[in-house]
């Protein structure tokens, strides 16, 4: 699929290329993190300011998941209780944590009035799958036992992430209608990693290794996974559930320069077979990460104010 990167995402794909940074895959998975979190500081816009942000450690058997919460100065509310959306920040399992993902998250706070719950789950490769995925499903079951002492609705929950989050989002959504709860009012997915076979078409175009290269997501996979069977999961490869029938209503954005494109955009129509509401979202021009990149890139805070309304939507 021919793609033309939109002038900004050019200027900025030309300025990463300028700046010689390393390739992940050349680094050690610390290494790669502090190089991810510094490059927060030039594509991240102006964070908004909140009523409240207060750190959370959520009872894990490992010992406790970090999170953070956010309440917007005016969220909705319903007999004292806002919905919530439950987030996984992406960064293929390896790198990310509550920080590289603090301003979109302040934003979905606000755009969607609505508080926001950054979950950071166990990093690869120092914990393999299924570690990340135990922790978003450990995480989101304890958020909604203790919906209203966080002020949440517990009718009123999403979940969502970007990449490696949304793709534990979408597990998650599996794995909650398989087991009978908690209740998931929708499923927000951002360009999310679905198919670790990574067969689409989209991940051998050389128009899409943009950012997050072909080299990198096998970097991120190899880290991730103990090896070929775990492909096969769905816990690993949502795409490779047999059944998606009773999944929660899903908004999925995808982007025209990413590898992921192609699995992202199956997926919706995969959902959208089985019954669900879907609401999807391309953008030709853009690569994949872009949605964290306010601060150069317009489309991105476009991206934020589209998915608040949709979470306003819900309910």
């Amino acid at each position: 699929m021919p793609v033309v990167l939109d002038p900004d995402a050019a200027a900025v794909y030309k300025a990463f290329q300028e700046a010689g940074r390393p390739a992940y895959e050349t680094l050690t998975a610390p290494e790669a993190r502090a190089y991810y979190a510094q490059a927060r500081f030039a594509t991240n816009p102006e964070a908004p300011e909140l009523a409240r942000v207060e750190e959370l450690a959520v009872p894990a058997p490992h010992g406790t998941i970090p999170a953070r919460l956010y309440v917007p100065r005016q969220p909705r509310q319903h007999d004292g209780l806002s919905p919530a959306l439950v987030f996984f920040h992406g960064g293929g399992w390896v790198i990310g944590d509550l920080d590289s993902h603090d301003v979109v998250c302040r934003q979905l706070a606000v755009e969607g009035a609505l508080i926001v719950i950054s979950v950071d789950y166990r990093l690869a490769p120092e914990h393999k799958f299924p570690a990340a995925t135990e922790d978003a499903i450990a995480a989101t079951k304890w958020i909604a036992a203790n919906a209203s002492e966080l002020g949440i609705d517990a009718a009123r929950l999403a979940i969502g992430g970007d990449s490696a989050g949304g793709n534990l989002a979408a597990v998650v959504a599996l794995a909650a209608r398989d087991a009978g709860g908690p209740a998931i009012a929708g499923q927000l997915l951002i360009y999310p990693a679905t198919d670790f076979a990574m067969t689409h078409g989209s991940h051998s175009e050389p128009e899409t290794s943009v950012l997050l290269t072909h080299s990198v997501i096998r970097w991120f996979r190899d880290h991730y996974l103990n090896g070929t069977t775990d492909i096969h999961d769905w816990r690993a490869s949502p795409a490779r559930a047999t059944n998606f029938v009773g999944l929660p209503t899903a908004y999925v954005l995808t982007a025209g320069a990413d590898p992921l494109r192609d699995e992202g955009n199956e997926y919706a129509e995969r959902l959208k077979q089985a019954g669900v509401p879907v609401t999807s979202k391309h953008y030709p021009g853009q690569f994949h990460g872009f949605f964290t990149m306010g601060k150069l890139l317009q489309q991105a805070n476009v991206a934020v104010g589209e998915i608040g309304a949709w979470l306003k939507g819900l309910g």
